[in-house]
C-alpha cells in the first residue's frame, strides 16, 4: 500500500455555491462556514452561496472563500476516516494544507488569507502587473528568457511551475509582455495572458509579504503533525518556524508544484486526493504521472465514490 497525499486548490478554483452540498449533508462542514463568518465578521457564506461571481473573484474574498470550501470538504473526509501521510496546496492552498496538517486552526487560516488577499491586492496598482501562462516550453529555456528580459525591459520571473510544459510567468506588465513575445518566437506552443488582478508570486509582491509578517505573528502556528510540502522548496516541513518563513516567501516566490508532485512520489505517495473546489490539480498530477491514483473531491457524491474505491484496495 502506497501513501496518500491531500492536495488543496488555490485561486481560480472559486465557483458560486462551492461547498454548499457538503453544508447540507455534514454538520462539521456547515460549522466551518459559520466559523468563517464569525472570524471575519462578515457574511462570507452568503457571498459564496449567492455570488455575484464578480465579488467572489476579488482576491480578498476568493482567498478566504476557497480555504473555507476546501476545509469544509476536509471535515467530511475526516468524518469518513480518510487521512493523509502528506499534504500540499497550490499557493493559497498551502493554508488549507496546513489546517489539514494540524499546523493552523481553520479560524486562524481564514483570517490570515483574508488579509493576504487584501495585501496582495494593494501591493501593485491595478494595471501595472501581469501574468501569462506559457505552454510547451521547458523551464531552463524560459528561465533564460525571463532573466534576459528582466535586465533589458522590466522585471518578470517564473511564478507557477505547474507541470511539464505549463509554466506561468509574472511581473511588471512590460516585462511579461516582452517575455511572452520572446517565448513565442523561441517556439512556445501557446501563450495565454491571465485575467488576474496582480503579478502574484513575483518580487513585486514583496510589500504584501512584509505586511503579512505581522498577521502571521498574531496567530498560532504549531509544528505540523503531518508533513506539508512547501511551495517554495518542494520539501516536506513540520517545523512551525520554517512553515512561517515558507508562507512569507511564498507570496513573492515561484510555486514549485510540479516539483512538489515529484517529491511526493519520491516519498512513496501513489494516491493523490484533491480536496476542495474544482479538479485543476488532479489534471496537473496526471501530467506528471499518468499512472497515479488521482481523485478530486468537490461534491459528496465524489466523496462516496472515493470511499468505495479505497474500500476496494
Amino acid at each position: 500500500m502506497g501513501k496518500t497525499a491531500f492536495l488543496f486548490p488555490g485561486q481560480g478554483a472559486q465557483a458560486v455555491g462551492m461547498g454548499n452540498d457538503f453544508r447540507e449533508v455534514y454538520s462539521a462542514s456547515e460549522n466551518i462556514f459559520k466559523e468563517a463568518d464569525n472570524r471575519l465578521d462578515y457574511d462570507l457564506t452568503k457571498l459564496i452561496m449567492n455570488g455575484p461571481m464578480e465579488t467572489l473573484t476579488k482576491t480578498e474574498n476568493t482567498q478566504p472563500a476557497i480555504v473555507t470550501a476546501s476545509v469544509a470538504v476536509l471535515e467530511a473526509l475526516r468524518e469518513k476516516g480518510i487521512t493523509a501521510d502528506y499534504t500540499a496546496g497550490h499557493s493559497l492552498g498551502e493554508y488549507s494544507a496546513l489546517v489539514a496538517s494540524g499546523s493552523l486552526s481553520f479560524s486562524d487560516a481564514v483570517y490570515a488569507v483574508r488579509n493576504r488577499g487584501l495585501y496582495m491586492e494593494e501591493a501593485v496598482p491595478a494595471g501595472e502587473g501581469a501574468m501569462a501562462a506559457i505552454m510547451g516550453m521547458d523551464r531552463e529555456e524560459l528561465q533564460a528568457i525571463v532573466e534576459d528580459v528582466s535586465e533589458t525591459t522590466d522585471t518578470v520571473q517564473l511564478a507557477n511551475l505547474n507541470s511539464p510544459g505549463q509554466i506561468v510567468i509574472s511581473g511588471a506588465k512590460a516585462g511579461v509582455e516582452k517575455a511572452s513575445e520572446v517565448a513565442k518566437e523561441k517556439g512556445a506552443r501557446r501563450v495565454i495572458p491571465l485575467q488576474v488582478s496582480g503579478p502574484f508570486h513575483s518580487i513585486l509582491m514583496k510589500p504584501a509579504a512584509d505586511k503579512m509578517s505581522a498577521i502571521l505573528d498574531s496567530i498560532t502556528i504549531s509544528d505540523a503533525t503531518v508533513p506539508v510540502i512547501a511551495n517554495v522548496s518542494a520539501e516536506p516541513s513540520t517545523s512551525a518556524e520554517e512553515i512561517k518563513n515558507n508562507l512569507l516567501q511564498q507570496i513573492y516566490s515561484p510555486v514549485l508544484f510540479e516539483d512538489t508532485i515529484r517529491k511526493l512520489m519520491e516519498l512513496g505517495v501513489d494516491r493523490f486526493i484533491e480536496v476542495g473546489p474544482g479538479n485543476v490539480l488532479s489534471g496537473l498530477v496526471k501530467k506528471v504521472n499518468r499512472r497515479a491514483f488521482v481523485h478530486a473531491v468537490s461534491t459528496p457524491e465524489q466523496l462516496d465514490q472515493l470511499v468505495e474505491k479505497l474500500g476496494e484496495e
